[in-house]
């Protein structure tokens, strides 16, 4: 069997976020969101992923994975680093997926993320949601939260996660970390019995379903503060996708129950910094505040944006201008703060009006080649509106030229038919008969 260990230790210390096992191809590596192969890494066969999956599972795992070929585990590599680890089948191929998670959890400030994360993980009930796209650092911002509460809290923490990620150690508040399929059989199981454990503070680890966004709210509306991930790109998209899973003739009391539950939505995406090696987090957040509350009621969520635009006073933010602070402070190229952009459009007048010479030529992105060539297009329309109507075309200046050059014959000149104009006829004088009309 292949020494899978010292890949991810090997892993753990260039900073990678994944570990790649395969048949037919070497181990492969996440370093900076780019795959890297495994330097003198032998190619593998299908007996050495295979015996590396049967090892990580127990006899009940091995059991359950004839029927059902997906399966993810927690477990610790002592003094290395946290692995969430998931196993598939590919082509009648097993193959595994290894995320490395550091032993040390990261403070909000180690994190670089604003001050008002401080704020929101103070409330002391609610329903707050941290969402973005897979590997985005969803739990790693969840995880400095509840590090925040346990630190100034005496509280008790009770997360529901499929599987355990970061480790958490009783400081102030005492924590009960629960894992899918080893200590509960289902999200919505354990959220069924969670607020008979006497909970200060929830966290699941993802809403999957109606039931489990139900039951999330609930605990929400009985005076617990609850955290919890969704797969979305942005504030706005967040509470369309959780309005539209239920039915329509529900979506009017969601809407009212999430206006009154509901304090921030938190969007994120990780993006490779300018300045140094590693990542920032371009971080978009609304706080529920009446004016929004009021939207959220009323069934349109669209008309928040704007709304997180001007709520700097809340500490609101979109991820734009986000991504707009990180490119003025240096952190981030104007080529990664246009391609991780919430509007590109927006994002490129952003820009534009922070730094009026700044290059967006970006040769590698098909995006910033469409936008070069309508800006192309577009300068060459304005032109032409702009030049005097008795100017002439450069192509027909050139045309003229090649036709006067000595030597050449010249092409006979036809003259046009001069058209005479009608002569105007004079006044009558007074008193004089009309000619008649031929």
């Amino acid at each position: 069997m292949i020494d899978w260990q010292q890949i991810v230790r090997d892993g753990a210390a260039v900073n990678a976020s994944d570990v790649f096992l395969k048949p037919g191809a070497v181990p492969c590596m996440r370093v900076k969101s780019v795959i890297e192969k495994v330097e003198g890494a032998a190619v593998l066969t299908q007996q050495d992923t295979e015996e590396v999956a049967m090892s990580l599972m127990n006899e009940r795992q091995r059991e359950q994975w004839i029927d059902f070929h997906e399966r993810d585990i927690g477990l610790t590599l002592e003094g290395v680093c946290r692995l969430r680890i998931n196993i598939y089948q590919e082509r009648g191929n097993v193959g595994l997926v290894m995320r490395i998670i550091p032993l040390i959890i990261k403070t909000i400030d180690d994190l670089e993320l604003p001050e008002t994360l401080r704020e929101i993980a103070d409330e002391r009930q609610g329903f707050i949601l941290v969402t973005g796209p897979t590997g985005c650092g969803k739990s790693t911002t969840l995880a400095a939260m509840v590090d925040h509460i346990n630190c100034t809290r005496k509280a008790n923490i009770v997360t529901v996660e499929d599987p355990i990620e970061y480790v958490h150690q009783d400081k102030m508040a005492i924590i009960n970390q629960r894992e899918v399929g080893l200590d509960t059989d289902s999200f919505t199981d354990a959220l069924k019995y969670v607020v008979r454990q006497s909970p200060d503070v929830i966290l699941i680890g993802e809403m999957r379903d109606v039931e489990t966004m139900n039951v999330a709210m609930q605990a929400a509306e009985t005076g617990h503060l609850v955290f919890a991930t969704v797969h979305t790109n942005s504030a706005t998209e967040t509470m369309d996708r959780l309005i539209n899973m239920f039915p329509p003739r529900d979506q009017h009391m969601i809407c009212l129950r999430m206006s009154k539950t509901l304090k921030a939505v938190l969007s994120q995406a990780l993006v490779p910094r300018a300045d140094a090696a590693g990542r920032v987090c371009g971080l978009e957040i609304m706080r529920v505040t009446p004016t929004i509350s009021k939207v959220i009621e009323e069934n349109r969520p669209g008309e928040a944006y704007p709304l997180i635009a001007d709520g700097e006073f809340w500490g609101m933010a979109t991820k734009n201008q986000s991504l707009l602070k990180h490119y003025t402070s240096g952190k981030i190229s104007p080529q990664s703060a246009l391609f991780y952009a919430g509007n590109y459009t927006e994002m490129r007048q952003m820009l534009r009006r922070a730094n009026p010479n700044v290059d967006l030529t970006d040769k590698d992105s098909p995006l910033a080649q469409q936008s070069a060539a309508d800006d192309k297009k577009a300068d060459v329309e304005d032109r032409r509106k702009r030049r005097p109507s008795g100017t002439q075309h450069p192509g027909q200046q050139q045309q003229q030229q090649q036709q006067q050059r000595p030597g050449m014959p010249q092409r006979p000149q036809q003259q046009r038919p001069q058209q005479q104009r009608p002569q105007q006829q004079q006044p009558r004088p007074p008193g004089q008969p009309g000619q008649p009309r031929k």
